[in-house]
């Protein structure tokens, strides 16, 4: 993601290298999911999302640690960004 720490967005970027579902999950530092980002069937190609520091509900979350978990039938990775305020 970019940039990290990032305030008030960062955007993610990914490639898709054929016909897929993705997940991307945000997580908070003690493993809670704060929200889903993204979950749908991409083609191949490369793609952004922007995280805007907001939870499921809408409501800003704190500054901190988060993780991001993008994740297809067979791919799975996890990095770490940091929200600052």
């Amino acid at each position: 993601n970019y940039p990290n720490p990032f305030n008030p967005t960062t955007t993610i970027s990914f490639s898709v290298p054929k016909s897929e579902n993705v997940k991307i999950l945000i997580y908070n530092s003690i493993g809670q999911l704060v929200r889903t980002l993204v979950e749908n069937h991409f083609t191949p190609g490369a793609y952004k999302v922007t995280w805007d520091g907001r939870n499921t509900s809408g409501s800003a979350v704190s500054s901190g640690v988060y993780f991001y978990r993008l994740s297809t039938p067979n791919f799975t990775a996890v990095k770490k960004m940091l929200l600052l305020k």
